[in-house]
């Protein structure tokens, strides 16, 4: 990688670093230069077990490295849903549903070994070093982290490991209203519950779940919990909370298989939405938001989603106030392109203006550069400029992503 880089640069070629496809923003979309596609370098390199971390190639998915822990008794618990590549979620500052106990890729990465565009190689945090803190230097690892390629190229991530929990509990319970089922979810961040995870469905996105799936789910908005360690405490507090709030038809599931279908319509939730209307493209936007104003800006988008032509339902990692809206479009019809895109603008301006970001995990990309400027003053993105300037002076990496063109 490194003498590619260097040959690019010598020939000033861009160049875009590529992981499994599995971005939403059109992050490594590229009309010149090449694509790297790391896919193949895949080994995993050093487990430290009594350590809890462990280094690993670009191809290594996050799947694939848990099969490698299962007998461990250790696991990597960032998951974003799709199987992708850990260094590409590096890349992007990925997380998911299991964000709000045990954190994004920024909290997870210890170290990356990254080609910069002229083909140098450096170690964010030092050459093996895998100290669980520092204060030595600039933190280069979490400027890596979400540049999603326009800064280098990852070529490995040393990763910090969890214990797998001793016991597990899933739930799910249906609520009057999106506005409650969210009020719920603020309640027990808010009551300290150390939750692993808390994921919504609104009705639209249970309608269709319950087709796709074949599920009999109450037709509700409705919450998804996932408790780990002292479970039973952990639920009995979230089950008042939620009946408090409305909330009915309380189901917990401790054995695998029951977790595993209790979980079946957030998991396939995607393709349920696409299913909606068959033949549609997904077009995906998130935001997060303050957890005290989560339920005001789900709730207004819900009544925006609600008088739009296009079919709209809203999911979310609600427990750390990021939520995602799928829209199935036809994108040959440009009045429901357009449509989609100025839903997703209102979102991300609805969430930027109570203290949030346009972009909770998916990443900016080319999608939502222009929003960039509404979320940073100009002396921010100035400052951003000059970092990409400094260490990417021919503006081959990933060209045309992430920061506006005019800052």
């Amino acid at each position: 990688v490194s003498q590619v880089a260097s040959c690019c640069y010598h020939h000033s070629i861009p160049m875009v670093p590529v992981g499994t496809g599995t971005g939403l923003e059109g992050g490594v979309t590229t009309k010149v230069g090449i694509q790297l596609d790391l896919t193949k370098m895949d080994e995993i390199l050093d487990l430290h077990a009594e350590d809890f971390d462990v280094t690993v190639q670009p191809g290594v998915t996050r799947k694939r490295l848990n099969d490698y822990l299962h007998d461990t008794g250790l696991w990597f618990p960032v998951d974003p849903g799709a199987d992708a590549s850990l260094c590409g979620m590096a890349a992007t500052s990925a997380s998911g549903t299991n964000a709000v106990r045990y954190g994004t890729m920024r909290e997870n990465v210890m170290n990356l070994e990254v080609v910069l565009a002229d083909g140098r190689i450096i170690h964010t945090a030092g050459s093996g070093r895998r100290s669980r803190k520092s204060a030595a230097g600039y933190n280069l690892t979490n400027l890596f982290v979400g540049s999603e390629g326009t800064l280098g190229i990852i070529t490995k991530a040393t990763l910090r490991l969890h214990a797998i929990p001793d016991a597990v509990l899933s739930a799910v319970c249906q609520f009057p209203s999106v506005r409650s089922a969210v009020d719920t979810c603020t309640q027990v961040i808010q009551a300290g519950m150390p939750i692993a995870r808390i994921e919504l469905l609104d009705d639209r996105s249970i309608i269709a779940s319950n087709a796709y799936s074949h599920l009999d789910l109450a037709v509700a908005p409705t919450l998804f919990f996932e408790f780990h360690g002292a479970v039973d405490e952990q639920a009995e507090l979230a089950a008042q909370l939620a009946a408090d709030n409305g909330g009915t038809d309380f189901q917990f599931a401790k054995e695998l298989s029951e977790r595993n279908k209790l979980w079946t319509a957030r998991h396939n939730a995607y393709y349920a939405h696409l299913a909606l209307r068959p033949g549609s493209k997904g077009f995906l936007t998130d935001v997060c938001v303050p957890i005290s104003h989560l339920s005001d800006v789900i709730a207004d988008t819900k009544e925006e989603l609600e008088k739009s032509p296009l079919i709209a339902c809203i999911i979310g990692h609600v427990g750390d106030g990021n939520f995602h809206v799928v829209l199935p479009v036809n994108p040959r019809v440009s009045s429901e392109v357009d449509e989609a895109h100025r839903l997703a603008d209102n979102i991300a301006r609805r969430a930027l203006a109570v203290g949030g970001t346009c972009t909770g995990e998916h990443g900016v990309g080319i999608g939502k550069k222009h929003l960039l400027k509404e979320e940073f003053d100009s002396a921010t993105l100035s400052a951003m400029s000059q970092v990409k300037q400094a260490l990417d002076p021919l503006n081959l990496m990933n060209p045309g992503k992430v920061l506006p063109e005019v800052v």
